[in-house]
């Protein structure tokens, strides 16, 4: 099954977008080549450009502390298990607590680097970072991958405290819905939310066999997909056959 989403607000989309860089520089730093260590630290780049937004980290504390307050109106819940629950609020706490104390923005200490601020400015240009354009970062992709990756690690280091926030948060708010069944009617869906809940996330489980993608919109009021299929002329075309999904709505 493909995994589709879509964010209801602007937070939870920086959220989500956060979450794919941080799964991507994980990915670049593991591996060798130079070229893969390239675009590890173009990441690093784009993650504090996302993480420059002024209110991304009292959003993220914000959120924390709402679920903090929600995990512990769960103790005396008998269908819960008493250690899981610890274990979850705990996690949460941890990560309320170094994100609490990270002094401003995410990766604002790596702007008093001017090596990597060297790099940063001439990233955005085409073939900007040649070798006659920044010999010392040349010198560095010649080294070894170890160190490569040991510099990689240390500089993402200062981004962890928010990573792990933006993992936990986007983990419970994933699993605070079951999956339910649906389908699109001649590749039409919609569905109107029931008002007096904030739902932040849609999720969408599609079978890859079929070769449809879907085309999702929605507000607080009424969420709406259709079903598209990549074409031989490289264009989306509406479909019109009855498509079975799973669908989420996480709030």
């Amino acid at each position: 099954m493909i995994l589709y989403e879509y964010p209801f607000n602007e937070r939870i989309r920086t959220y989500l977008r956060l979450e794919q860089l941080f799964l991507r520089l994980t990915e670049f730093i593991s591996r060798d080549s130079a070229l893969d260590h390239h675009f590890a630290i173009a990441t690093i780049f784009e993650i504090m450009d996302v993480g420059a937004r002024a209110d991304l980290k009292s959003d993220a504390l914000k959120d924390l502390d709402k679920q903090k307050h929600l995990l512990d109106s769960y103790r005396n819940n008998p269908a819960i298990a008493p250690e899981v629950l610890d274990k979850v609020f705990n996690q949460v706490d941890r990560c309320f607590t170094a994100l609490n104390n990270l002094v401003g923005k995410a990766g604002q200490s790596l702007t008093e680097n001017d090596w990597l601020m060297s790099i940063r400015s001439r990233i955005g240009i085409p073939g900007g970072t040649c070798a006659f354009d920044l010999p010392a970062y040349h010198a560095w992709q010649q080294g070894s991958a170890l160190q490569r990756r040991s510099d990689l690690e240390r500089w993402s280091s200062t981004l962890t405290p928010l990573t792990e926030a933006i993992y936990v948060l986007l983990k419970l708010l994933r699993g605070s819905s079951a999956a339910q069944k649906v389908v699109a009617v001649a590749g039409q869906y919609q569905q109107n939310l029931p008002q007096g809940k904030t739902f932040q996330l849609l999720r969408m489980a599609l079978d890859p066999a079929l070769g449809l993608v879907p085309e999702i919109s929605g507000n607080r009021l009424m969420v709406s997909i259709r079903m598209m299929r990549h074409g031989d002329d490289d264009k989306m075309h509406a479909t019109t056959q009855d498509t079975s999904f799973e669908l989420n709505l996480c709030s």
